[in-house]
């Protein structure tokens, strides 16, 4: 194509890649349909109307012409990055590397061309072909980035690839690498940084530490890579056992930088290793080295007299050295004193500050236990405030706080419900204080000083509520919580113990408030998204889930995107230090045990709103083709799960138990696994259902084929089926604890025990043995199927509207809220399932019976069932029995409806306006938190019934066809 001719096809494609632009698909067709007009062989403009195709949703028009144009072996850049730019909306990397080697055939010395097969596959990590790609490109070229290509390229496969589990292949890969980084730097071709930490990183991997440190220091190195972190010489000292070097080193560094926790903790290490081996000490002055604990004490001293400011690194060097001595059994006591007293000298010096506390209590677990409350009580004199005092000073009240926070994980708030009350009183006013002494002229972004008091009382509350078991503490904890964020609009903490105390108490309308003024953005909604989005498939509230699961769920996509290309990157700039980080970050998003549940929480949830007063059958079936569920194997690869939640976003000052919330952590982590396995099996479980019965649904064949599929189906239903027993039995024999609910911050109970009390496993047992039935594949009499079915789902109807009626007799109807609701939102989900599937079904046998009205009537058997004497129904009989259940779920579907009705709206208790006024507090905020709880009440019945309404609709329209 001349030059002339370039200009003008791009004159004329750009008003398509305009109308892209903006998100206008229908435009970019129209535009594309112009340009094809005038050039109907194109490449660039048919391939972007496949573009604008596949994106106005019509899939299988877009697929014909792209895979005509791939055919064709397109080699100019315009349509190849079309193309590319398809595949990766459709995450189908791999077939942009079909593209791009199509393309190098005709030109393999095209530099251009072998970049972007390269960057290709590494999209995809076959570094063993991006290995061979950039040998080629280093043979054609000789320039030095593709050398280091080969490098990457190969140390990638031998801990990454094919050679990461095979040690001979894998020391053969990394070997190479160093050999053709060392040929470099022996010609004096290494003349950038990325080049020494290209080097550096493949002695790593071999743990050639000797070596690292060799290099390091070294003429090249230090020419071309000066800047290397002091951190990298510290390990490999570490690795290497050079303590008296290290701690020279160290030594060195500290007076430098006073205070880096970090280097001391190294320090403390070297001086208790060259104890240990008992080193001789060194006699020259200026490289001593320590070789005692004593000369390490003098050490931090001098530090702390040299310096005319007081920092806190050498203050808590101190409590580290007694805490490495005394768990290696040298004689702290003898060199430092009582540990008590160190940490009460450490608190007269920093008290003030706000991250005190949080040093102290990194401290606790070395303090003996009858030592704790000593240590609470003395804290909180050395603050001089009484019952009848207040902090003068915004450093008193600073004290005053730390030493309240200390206390209590000393465990000094394990009191009666009386003490309890007037602690909480006295917080709250302490709050007051603060805030009116303060808290005045404070920005909106500002927390306020005294804000930690308030938090502190709402602890104190919840331990009152859980000891008498009332929600009115609950209740007016959540009071002060708001009362707070109204002074303090972006106080986090507050919020997010407001949204542990809304879900609670079952408030998740109160808690999606506060999520959406938490506003996460990014690895936020992974690290932290557990806190809500994980709670909401119990609410019944799906069109408020909804709003939830398509940010997060988008996020994801556009990572796992987006990480293929930061990888590009990487290669493109020589960057290879930051490339594993990016491969890793990219692992943890791709198997994020958050993202599976939230996918499989999210189909679910378009199932159950599947219906609606608007859609026809053809609309529904449509919505869940375009689902595409997997009925054929399960996606989830369950044992690279990764448990991505931060568990300390929410600060816990409750009684230190570190063991014993790591055990707790770890099993919440089993139970959520066993939960996502449930919610899997049963999205495929749906899915098989209605492939058995509506054998043409996805694809048209002919009836041979028909028959063959249906077969096919079938023997996976029955495998399917068998996996949904053993899976509960499995799940049941572990025997999974609730999680305790001691303290506010502890994690909420797992979701699957209310998937093991309500019975899923019996009625999706049932439906799919019912629909194995019908096709002639089940020994069992139909008759049970259908009796044990209709039961199941009376006693399902039973299980709701019981818990309904206790709820509304019950005086307290926020203590146990959220458990009515999560069984209510089970029972739902079942039925509004159970109404899918059952209404697909009754759909194909009618269509089937229709087609066979004028076929004579008679009962054939099939080879499956000949000779058992098995009554094997025709279609009208298949018709009629579905009909009696879709009835049966009418009738039920009316009596939750019924019950919904009469479900009664929680209230606050009448005491709280005076508590309230009696606190000061503003009685907006007792309105507010009642407006919320009313509010959520509200709209769960609306979803709900609305829900109901709409299967009852689609079940009434069902009946009402003749057979």
């Amino acid at each position: 194509m001349s030059k002339f001719d370039s200009v003008v096809v791009e004159r004329r494609l750009r008003p398509i890649y305009d109308s892209f632009e903006v998100g206008n698909n229908k435009k970019a067709l129209h535009e594309t349909e112009k340009v094809l007009k005038k050039t109907p062989n194109l490449r660039c403009a048919r391939a972007l109307k496949g573009l604008a195709l596949m994106r106005l949703g019509k899939t299988e028009e877009s697929n014909a012409i792209i895979n005509q144009i791939v055919a064709e072996k397109p080699s100019d850049e315009a349509t190849m990055q079309v193309l590319s730019y398809i595949y990766k909306e459709m995450e189908e990397f791999a077939k942009i590397c079909v593209i791009y080697q199509n393309a190098v055939e005709k030109d393999g010395t095209n530099e251009e061309l072998l970049t972007q097969l390269f960057m290709s596959y590494a999209r995809i990590d076959e570094f063993a072909m991006q290995q061979r790609v950039a040998m080629e490109l280093y043979k054609f070229t000789q320039k030095k980035p593709y050398f280091c290509w080969i490098v990457m390229s190969c140390l990638l496969k031998a801990f990454r690839g094919t050679d990461k589990d095979d040690p001979t292949k894998r020391k053969v890969s990394l070997e190479l690498a160093q050999r053709m980084m060392e040929k470099m730097i022996n010609e004096s071709k290494l003349n950038a940084e990325q080049d020494a930490q290209l080097y550096l990183i493949i002695l790593n991997e071999q743990k050639k530490y000797a070596e690292q440190l060799t290099f390091l220091d070294s003429t090249t190195c230090k020419s071309i890579y000066a800047g290397a972190p002091i951190e990298m010489r510290i390990k490999l000292m570490k690795n290497l056992k050079q303590w008296p070097e290290l701690n020279v080193l160290l030594k060195g560094l500290l007076k430098e930088h006073i205070d880096r926790w970090d280097l001391y903790q190294d320090y403390i290490q070297t001086v208790v290793e060259l104890v240990k081996n008992k080193t001789a000490p060194e006699t020259d002055d200026k490289t001593s080295y320590d070789t005692s604990f004593e000369s390490c004490h003098e050490f931090l001293c001098e530090l702390i007299e040299s310096s005319n400011k007081k920092f806190r690194g050498p203050y808590l060097a101190r409590l580290e050295l007694y805490r490495v001595m005394d768990r290696n059994q040298f004689d702290a006591h003898k060199l430092l004193g009582e540990f008590i007293e160190l940490l009460i000298d450490y608190f007269r010096i920093f008290g003030e500050k706000p991250c005190c506390a949080k040093d102290i209590v990194l401290f606790l677990d070395d303090l003996k236990e009858q030592q704790k409350p000593e240590l609470a009580s003395k804290l909180i004199q050395l603050c001089n405030i009484s019952a009848t005092t207040l902090p003068q000073t915004k450093e008193q009240m600073q004290r005053h706080i730390c030493s309240l926070q200390v206390s209590r994980q000393c465990g000094a708030h394990a009191l009666s419900a009386d003490h309890l009350t007037a602690l909480y009183t006295a917080f709250t006013l302490h709050y007051e204080h603060g805030l009116n002494a303060f808290g005045i002229d404070m920005l909106p972004t500002d927390m306020g000083l005294s804000d930690a008091y308030a938090l502190l009382a709402v602890h104190v509350m919840y331990d009152l509520a859980l000891q008498l078991k009332t929600s009115d503490h609950l209740v007016e904890a959540l009071c002060l919580l708001n009362y707070l964020l109204s002074n303090s609009p972006s106080n986090f903490h507050a919020k997010l113990l407001c949204l542990q105390l809304y879900h609670r108490i079952g408030c998740y309308w109160g808690a999606q408030k506060m999520y959406e003024s938490l506003n996460l953005k990014f690895i936020q909604l992974d690290s932290m998204g557990y806190l809500h989005c994980s709670r909401l498939a119990t609410s019944g509230m799906h069109v408020m889930s909804r709003s939830v699961y398509e940010p997060t769920l988008k996020f994801f996509t556009n990572s796992y995107k987006e990480g293929h290309e930061y990888v590009s990157m990487c290669y493109k700039y020589g960057s290879f230090s930051k490339l594993q980080e990016f491969m890793d970050f990219h692992e943890s998003l791709a198997f994020s045990y958050h993202y599976s549940l939230t996918s499989s929480d999210a189909i679910i949830s378009e199932i159950v709103c599947l219906g609606g007063a608007n859609s026809t059958p053809e609309q529904n079936m449509n919505a869940f083709k375009y689902m595409q569920i997997d009925s054929d194997r399960d996606n989830i690869q369950y044992t690279k799960l990764r448990d991505n939640r931060d568990l300390s976003v929410i600060v816990r000052w409750d009684p230190n138990q570190e063991e014993t919330q790591k055990r707790i952590n770890a099993q919440s982590f089993q139970q959520d696994l066993d939960l996502l396995r449930i919610r899997g099996n049963m999205i495929r479980l749906i899915a098989i259902c209605i492939e058995t019965a509506t054998k043409e649904t996805y694809g048209k064949h002919s009836k041979n084929d028909e028959n063959s599929v249906a077969k096919n189906k079938c023997d996976l239903l029955e495998i399917q089926l068998n996996n949904w027993t053993e899976l509960f039995k499995e799940i049941r024999s572990a025997n999974h604890s609730v999680t305790s609910n001691e303290y506010l911050v502890n994690l909420l109970p797992s979701r699957l025990h209310g998937q093991l009390d309500m019975p899923y496993e019996s009625i999706f047992h049932s439906l799919a043995k019912l629909i194995l039935s019908l096709e002639l594949r089940c020994v069992e009499p139909i008759e049970d199927i259908f009796n044990a079915f209709d039961r199941q789902l009376i006693d399902a109807c039973k299980t709701i509207c019981s818990t309904i009626e206790a709820y509304n007799a019950d005086d307290d109807r926020l203590w146990n809220r959220r458990n009515v609701q999560e069984t209510i939102a089970h029972g739902i989900e079942i039925f509004a399932l159970a109404t899918f599937v059952m209404s697909v079904v009754h759909e194909k046998y009618l269509a089937n019976t229709n087609r066979q009205a004028k076929r004579s009537k008679k009962k054939s058997t099939t080879d499956e069932t000949a000779g058992k004497n098995i009554y094997t129904p025709n279609d009208k009989e298949r018709v009629n029995i579905i009909t009696s259940l879709i009835n049966r779920l009418k009738t039920e579907l009316n009596t939750i409806d019924a019950a919904m009705e009469s479900w009664k709206a929680p209230r606050l208790p009448k005491t709280l306006t005076e508590t309230l006024a009696s606190l000061s507090l503003n009685p907006k905020v007792e309105t507010l938190v009642d407006s919320t709880i009313t509010k959520n009440h509200e709209i769960t019945i609306d979803e709900i019934r609305t829900i109901l309404k709409d299967k009852l609709r689609c079940l009434n329209s069902l009946s009402k066809v003749n057979v």
